[in-house]
């Protein structure tokens, strides 16, 4: 009976009173813009999110972003990209620099969100969740570097997780196989 309560109350402080999101479509966040977005928003949908930077050695993955969201939007794909500056300090800019940059530069057309953190004690609560949910290489829920891709179902569901080096082309047949 002592060991079930600790646990209850260890996980009542870990989460601060608050229920526990489960599910990729609990969570919000803001856009390029500051507007707030429900990721419930996308239910019905695959996506694919990404933390993303401007002056990357993978930003050219951009292009091939794109040109996999142009081909499957139609079909119920959504990418949602996250500026992330933890990395080498390689998304320096502002919330109009970036999306200047992207629309410029790529032709980006794909939701941009607000610049967060993907590590460390302000990691944004979604990418709590989908570290938890689909970790790295050796079990570790760190994100190394830029351009990780987390893979969601229509149903939510957390699928899979690709390093900064797989290009979204390596990506393709499995976003067929969800849609």
């Amino acid at each position: 009976m002592f060991k079930l309560l600790l646990i209850l109350i260890t996980t009542y402080t870990l989460n601060a009173g608050a229920p526990m999101q489960k599910h990729f479509y609990d969570f919000e966040a803001k856009n390029i813009k500051g507007e707030t977005i429900s990721m419930s928003q996308y239910k019905g949908k695959v996506v694919l999110v990404v933390n993303v930077a401007s002056e990357c050695g993978f930003t050219p993955q951009y292009e091939g972003l794109e040109k996999m969201y142009k081909t499957y939007k139609a079909q119920g794909f959504e990418i949602l990209a996250f500026p992330c500056n933890q990395f080498g300090e390689q998304e320096p800019g502002s919330a109009e620099e970036i999306q200047k940059f992207c629309s410029s530069k790529f032709s980006v057309t794909f939701p941009l969100f607000e610049k967060i953190d993907v590590n460390g004690d302000n990691t944004h609560p979604l990418y709590v969740f989908l570290k938890s949910k689909a970790t790295g290489f050796l079990g570790t829920e760190s994100i190394k570097w830029n351009f990780t891709k987390f893979l969601i179902n229509k149903e939510g569901k957390v699928i899979d997780r690709y390093g900064s080096a797989t290009k979204p082309a390596k990506i393709t047949e499995d976003i067929e196989k969800l849609l």
